[in-house]
């Protein structure tokens, strides 16, 4: 019986190298297919790819496995929705229309699920700080430079933006384990923030690549997905509540201890 929604974020599949990228893929396949039968909605929340761009006529090549298993949830009614990373911004429809992936383009996308208000959203350029980002997050998403890049050769454009993207993970990943307390999370911050203008019960957000499940000030609680390049966590609400659990390939799932 599909009775819960799952939430997994920040794969980064294509990076750092194709072998290991591979390995996280059929992780992430076995998961998909392990939670696939309980599963009536799926949330892709940003940076599933470290890279991904399409062209009018070129997608970058590979994922086969995890874009099969995708189809095949679709196909068996779960509903998928994908959201954009500050790694994967220019996704077009071909995701929507070859996987029947729904796409969100909006920041932060608002739901209600087993009787909890949720917001959701990758968490890039939100709260306070990170300014160069939001600059450059402004370029990035002008369609004047999307347009200009579609220009470019896809053997070369694919090829120079994963491997800037690659060199950004290496620049900052260092920073993703260092947790400094909620008052230092400017995610969390901006939940505090929103949530005296739009309260809701739930806070689900990626981009930090850190697991935390954390109170907020008014009755809430910001998760952060962790990611699945070294945490493997993903999160689950069913009529039961939200848990934020951690996937063993050998083990399956066994609930994960949250920052207090």
């Amino acid at each position: 019986m599909r009775t819960s929604d799952f939430f997994v974020s920040d794969a980064h599949l294509g990076a750092p190298t194709a072998a290991s990228s591979r390995l996280r893929e059929l992780q992430l396949v076995a998961w998909l297919r392990t939670v696939g039968p309980h599963a009536r909605s799926l949330y892709l929340v940003g940076d599933l790819f470290d890279f991904w761009f399409e062209y009018r006529h070129a997608v970058p090549k590979g994922y086969t496995r995890l874009l099969g298993a995708l189809a095949d949830l679709a196909d068996h009614g779960v509903e998928i929705h994908l959201f954009r990373g500050n790694h994967d911004l220019w996704y077009g429809d071909y995701l929507t229309q070859e996987v029947g992936l729904q796409l969100h383009t909006e920041r932060v996308f608002y739901t209600e699920l087993h009787g909890l208000r949720v917001a959701v959203g990758h968490g890039d350029g939100l709260g306070p700080g990170d300014t160069g980002y939001k600059f450059l997050r402004r370029i990035f998403t002008f369609p004047l430079f999307i347009a200009l890049f579609r220009w470019i050769h896809p053997d070369a454009g694919i090829g120079l933006a994963s491997w800037l993207s690659r060199g950004s993970r290496a620049r900052t990943g260092h920073k993703d384990a260092h947790y400094g307390g909620h008052e230092q999370e400017a995610l969390w911050q901006w939940a505090r923030a929103a949530q005296t203008q739009r309260p809701v019960d739930l806070y689900v957000f990626g981009h930090r690549h850190l697991p935390l499940n954390l109170e907020v000030p008014g009755g809430a609680r910001y998760i952060n997905l962790g990611d699945w390049i070294s945490s493997f966590t993903y999160l689950e609400i069913n009529p039961d509540g939200a848990f934020l659990k951690h996937w063993k390939a050998s083990e399956h799932s066994t609930q994960l201890n949250p920052h207090p």
